[in-house]
């Protein structure tokens, strides 16, 4: 038995589960926001609580300013996490959470802090491979807009919303900063598993860029594809819990 600590303004619970045997903490997509994880607890085993992370410049925390430096969120997200790292604990990320959930695994190793049992990531190349498009950032509004659109991560409706942009667009490019001035340093692979998800409809990132995330830890490693684009995780949801609760088990 163990007791949810009092929560604060990054990590938010959905279901708050104070008899959780393990915290699965969910690191969101570039301009997301911690509610894509809401309904996560209803397809996962009771005995994990879902922790979605809420990263500053969305949702609750709009008036923050975001982050635009990989490395210094996760030294902050790292402080932020160490009370509550006192139970197993995983991380799933998708495409930019993929590599903040990295970075924070690494940056909790070199402090000797409890590392994940498990690292789940999706939709993003392995830190090591270099990206193989210019960076979207930087670009103007009109063709940073299409380059949005060609993703397939935001409804039309919110597109074509002059209100909604102007809250939306500065997240997404902070977001988009944060990954693209992103430099890999070589440490030794994580002695945690990783498992790694893809959409086989994904135009954004390669299954083959995917599966590099197996050098990056020296236990096991497991590689999944979906139907779906590279937001499967929405399309796919029920496949993806099923796969994640799977290697949960061992840990529970």
């Amino acid at each position: 038995m163990t007791t949810t600590i009092a929560v604060n303004p990054w990590i938010k619970y959905p279901h708050p589960n104070p008899q959780a045997r393990l915290r699965l903490f969910c690191l969101p997509y570039a301009g997301a926001g911690a509610s894509i994880f809401n309904a996560w607890p209803n397809n996962l085993p009771p005995d994990v609580e879902v922790c979605p992370i809420q990263l500053p410049g969305r949702e609750s925390r709009l008036k923050e300013a975001p982050f635009t430096q990989i490395l210094l969120l996760a030294q902050t997200l790292v402080s932020v996490l160490r009370p509550h790292l006192n139970i197993p604990f995983a991380f799933f990320g998708h495409s930019m959470g993929s590599l903040l959930s990295f970075e924070v695994t690494r940056q909790l190793r070199r402090q000797n802090a409890p590392i994940p049992v498990h690292l789940f990531v999706a939709s993003r190349r392995a830190p090591q491979v270099l990206a193989s498009t210019p960076p979207m950032h930087l670009l103007p509004e009109p063709a940073f807009i299409e380059k949005v659109r060609l993703v397939n991560g935001t409804s039309e409706a919110i597109l074509q919303n002059p209100k909604w942009m102007q809250l939306f667009l500065p997240i997404l490019r902070a977001d988009l900063e944060l990954c693209e001035t992103y430099t890999y340093t070589p440490e030794a692979p994580l002695n945690c598993p990783i498992s790694a998800f893809g959409g086989y409809q994904d135009g954004v990132v390669s299954q083959d860029e995917i599966a590099a995330w197996s050098v990056q830890t020296c236990s096991s490693f497991t590689l999944r594809m979906f139907s779906g684009n590279h937001f499967f995780l929405h399309s796919a949801r029920v496949p993806l819990l099923q796969a994640i609760s799977q290697d949960l088990i061992p840990f529970l």
